[in-house]
């Protein structure tokens, strides 16, 4: 794993560091170690770093300010938001030698236009707060994750952060119009700008979405809004073997088409983690099953549930499901939603966990659970792979949780061994080392091997046009 800056960037001195908490006063500055610990610690705790300060601007003038005093004087500068990244994008390096900008005073609703199905937030609008100014609207912003209470909009723009309603309405690439980012130099694009079509040269737009902070700072967004479904039906279904996850999937498809909103995926076994450890949740559906589908259709009222329930009915007549359980209320389908969206947090009963964010061609997925579980064995005998994920754009979270015999510390050596076997089988069946979480630290030298030379030296370029200095997120994506 990366532990350090590409190039050296200077250590501010006091004097230095009073001029960047000057900027935004020194109650917006946090220069306490205690103070600081939740701004240094990645929620996997793979990632604990050090700075001399943490700054809170509030304005884009204010970040403007911060990145054109870090250029002139070399010092690194990482970009936070809600600290819910998982590959390490946004905490400093070990070093101290990074300050930190904390975007998560740039929190204003700068408008809503419902008629236009557009809005413009700042970054540190938590991606709920940006939800609920939708619904507002009778408005659907639809990019949803379980994070989504914490996640800033900024931090889902700069890693172009997927969730469960990718299916339907794409990444987060695909919900953004426009965006206001701030250089490394201090200067400012306004990009903002609520366009469908705009075909007026390089689309600066998708450069900055997905770079991780380390091109510019988002600092506001136009985001793309949607009609709001009149009715949901929510089911989660038993699968009696692995060899009915695709049928299953292409019958939802065919029948259901644009109103099948959401087609999650978990192993048995990753249900159990979850009712044991995750108070309040218990299984939907008696007895156990190898694989479980969480499924949702939207549509009108009165043709969703009955979609749903045709769909279950001839999958179960064709033998691809063994039971399931339909929501009848909507605390009933949030506690079916809950028990994927715990997925994450279950494992952490069970010991360490080595995980991997990969994605493959839909109709590889089963190849690959079959491909990978061998490579894990091979590693390391007894790990319990628990892959659950988004099937319908092939995103696999493929997450292994240690022997029961065997001690954490040990187990998590095997990471980097374990991820090279993983990443090798998916790149063997077309498909990429990151989908929704990024390259941060955790994978930028994997990013090197398994990306062609013509593909890094482009991004390394870009890199450089952008950011001479290398201020931006240093060590983080791409070296350089």
């Amino acid at each position: 794993m990366t532990t350090s800056s590409d190039r050296s960037v200077k250590v501010p001195d006091a004097r230095l560091i009073a001029r960047f908490v000057e900027i935004v006063g020194a109650e917006n500055a946090i220069t306490d170690a205690a103070e600081q610990a939740p701004f240094l610690r990645e929620w996997r705790d793979l990632y604990v770093g050090r700075t001399p300060v943490i700054v809170k601007p509030a304005t884009t003038e204010e970040v403007s300010k911060l990145l054109a005093l870090a250029n002139a004087e070399g010092v690194g500068v990482v970009a936070q938001g809600g600290n819910t990244g998982l590959v390490g994008g946004q905490i400093p390096c070990e070093s101290g030698r990074e300050i930190v900008l904390s975007l998560t005073r740039l929190r204003r609703i700068r408008s809503v236009d419902a008629a236009g199905d557009a809005m413009t937030v700042e970054a540190g609008t938590t991606l709920a707060e940006v939800q609920q100014a939708a619904r507002g609207a009778g408005r659907l912003f639809p990019l949803s994750l379980a994070s989504e209470g914490s996640a800033t909009i900024g931090g889902c723009l700069a890693t172009n952060a997927g969730g469960v309603a990718v299916l339907a309405y794409g990444t987060a690439r695909s919900l953004v119009s426009g965006l206001e980012v701030v250089l490394a130099d201090g200067r400012v694009w306004d990009g903002l700008r609520a366009l469908k079509k705009d075909n007026t040269g390089y689309d600066l737009r998708d450069l900055f979405v997905g770079s991780e902070g380390t091109l510019g700072i988002i600092t506001a967004a136009t985001l793309r809004l949607f009609p709001e479904p009149e009715e949901r039906a929510t089911a989660f279904a038993a699968l009696p073997a692995l060899d009915a996850l695709l049928p299953f999937f292409q019958l939802a498809e065919a029948q259901a088409g644009a109103s099948l909103t959401a087609f999650e995926f978990m192993s048995g076994d990753l249900l159990a983690f979850v009712t044991r450890h995750i108070p309040g949740t218990r299984r939907p559906v008696a007895g156990e099953a190898p694989w479980y589908a969480l499924i949702e259709v939207s549509g009108r009222a009165g043709q969703a549930a009955a979609l749903l329930d045709g769909l279950l009915a001839d999958a179960a007549e064709r033998g691809l499901v063994s039971d399931a359980a339909v929501a009848s209320s909507l605390q009933q389908a949030a506690d079916l939603w809950r028990l994927r969206e715990a997925a994450s947090e279950a494992q952490k009963g069970e010991g360490g966990s080595i995980k991997h964010d990969v994605s493959v061609p839909v109709g590889r997925i089963p190849e690959f659970l079959v491909k990978a579980g061998a490579v894990v064995e091979r590693i390391c005998p007894g790990a319990r792979p628990v892959p659950f994920g988004h099937f319908g754009d092939g995103n696999v979270h493929y997450n292994v949780s240690q022997p029961r015999e065997m001690e954490r510390e040990t187990f998590l050596a095997k990471w980097e061994e374990m991820a090279r076997a993983v990443h090798d089988v998916v790149v063997s069946l077309g498909g990429s080392i990151s989908a929704e979480h990024g390259i941060g630290r955790l994978k930028r030298e994997e990013l090197v091997r398994v990306r062609s030379e013509v593909e890094i030296d482009l991004m390394r370029r870009i890199k450089t046009a952008l950011d001479p200095n290398g201020i931006l997120n240093p060590g983080k994506l791409v070296s350089f």
